[in-house]
């Protein structure tokens, strides 16, 4: 795989640190970009993307008020 370099603050390196739990810049990083990555798939998995728009909104009967 290949490696980027990224330059940071050392104040968001340091938070980024505290954050994970962890003593290397690099790895913070790597760990929340991995979660963040993650998290946008599960999201994607439950709530789908615009080709599921069908689904919603169709095949629903008319509320009757009155």
């Amino acid at each position: 795989m290949t490696k980027v370099t990224v330059s940071l603050d050392s104040d968001l390196a340091i938070e980024a640190m505290l954050l994970s739990g962890t003593r290397s810049p690099q790895d913070a990083v790597e760990l929340i970009v991995r979660d963040y990555l993650a998290t946008g798939r599960r999201t994607e998995a439950r709530t789908g993307d615009a080709a599921d728009a069908h689904r919603v909104g169709q095949g629903r009967p008319a509320t009757e008020e009155g």
